[in-house]
């Protein structure tokens, strides 16, 4: 068993313009500052890394690494969620989705999605110069708006929106494989990968790639009513990265999963700050250490209610709180009375 590493923030929900959340090096002296240890870095933000630069300047990357050790932080892991979205978007998604792209690309899907795929391998050329082993990503969606079973499905449907999605990450899974670098990717409504069936249906298309893994977030279980505990009993072999984050699900005779087209703070599903939702984080850190998880325990703040700096400097404590200091030596030790293969078999009646 591993001690889980933490606690760690996502920095992409507090970067802002105002100090101390305006550049790299204020915001992470902020998150030491409430005991946060590491810090996960969204890519397209450019107050925090250039991220084309990081992939081909080792140099460059080292910088970035010294900037954050100066504030006492390490670096947990890279994101790229929203370009990652961009691989794969259905037409209907299109105008909501260009802000993700730079101005260059907009408006032109076929452009966008080529600068999306570079950003991914980006990533994980960035990811090894800066001495990182995990990436957190979205799948991006083709099929989403026939998650809902009407219209009626056509016949193969499903099968041909995953071959292609396996057709445009593939290339992007080699690469991390050739970075040594486990792309994670974060199972969320909105992507193909979605649940764990989703994301079985997608592991078949890519013939099981080693570094297609997962980002656990039991959030987004807990809107959809999946059970997140039993999830980690299926697939802590492929987990690699963990969101702490928080949620609630409270339906009423007016709303349930879909929310009713309601803002955050009115759905019946919400994001709350950590401990103040309804999720199990007790048997979460649990299984996770049980299960021998190696990476870190970052923080995601989203919550509907609670300032979102008061969010992070009780996260901070809630995460240390939770992790488990994992034990080296069995609780009953202390009566053992020592064996050995003769002595096993005197006590089996097999001698």
């Amino acid at each position: 068993m591993t001690t889980l590493k933490g606690p760690g923030i996502f920095l992409a929900q507090f970067m802002g313009d105002n100090a101390p959340f305006n550049n790299l090096r204020s915001i992470c002296l902020w998150a030491e500052s409430l005991g946060f240890r590491g810090v996960q870095i969204p890519t397209w933000d450019s107050r925090c890394i250039d991220l084309q630069k990081a992939a081909e300047s080792k140099t460059y990357a080292d910088e970035i690494k010294g900037i954050i050790e100066e504030c006492g932080m390490q670096i947990t892991e890279l994101s790229t969620h929203l370009q990652g979205q961009l691989v794969a978007v259905h037409p209907a998604y299109n105008e909501l989705f260009d802000g993700f792209a730079p101005e260059s690309v907009r408006g032109n899907a076929a452009a966008r999605t080529e600068w999306a795929v570079q950003q991914l391998k980006y990533a994980a050329q960035a990811s090894r110069n800066l001495g990182l082993n995990a990436h957190a990503t979205f799948s991006g969606s083709l099929l989403w708006h026939t998650v809902y079973p009407w219209p009626q499905r056509p016949a193969g449907l499903v099968e041909t929106g995953f071959r292609e999605l396996a057709k445009r990450w593939k290339p992007i899974l080699d690469v991390y494989e050739e970075n040594g670098v486990d792309l994670c990717y974060e199972i969320h409504p909105g992507e193909d990968l979605h649940d764990g069936i989703s994301y079985e249906l997608f592991l078949k298309e890519v013939n099981n790639h080693a570094r297609a893994c997962l980002l656990y977030d039991p959030s987004h279980f807990v809107l959809q009513c999946l059970d997140y505990l039993e999830y980690i009993d299926i697939y802590h072999e492929r987990i690699r990265m963990f969101h702490v984050k928080d949620a609630e699900f409270n339906p009423s005779g007016r709303q349930g999963v879909y929310g009713g087209y309601q803002s955050w703070i009115n759905r019946a599903g919400r994001f709350r700050s950590l401990g103040d939702g309804q999720v199990d984080f007790g048997s979460v850190f649990s299984k996770l250490a049980a299960y021998d998880y190696k990476g870190w325990a970052v923080m995601e703040w989203e919550c509907c209610l609670k300032h979102p700096e008061d969010g992070a400097k009780e996260g901070a404590i809630f995460i240390q709180d939770h992790i488990i200091r994992v034990t080296e030596k069995a609780f009953d030790d202390f009566a053992g009375t020592g064996s050995d293969e003769n002595f096993n078999k005197k006590i089996l009646g097999i001698q």
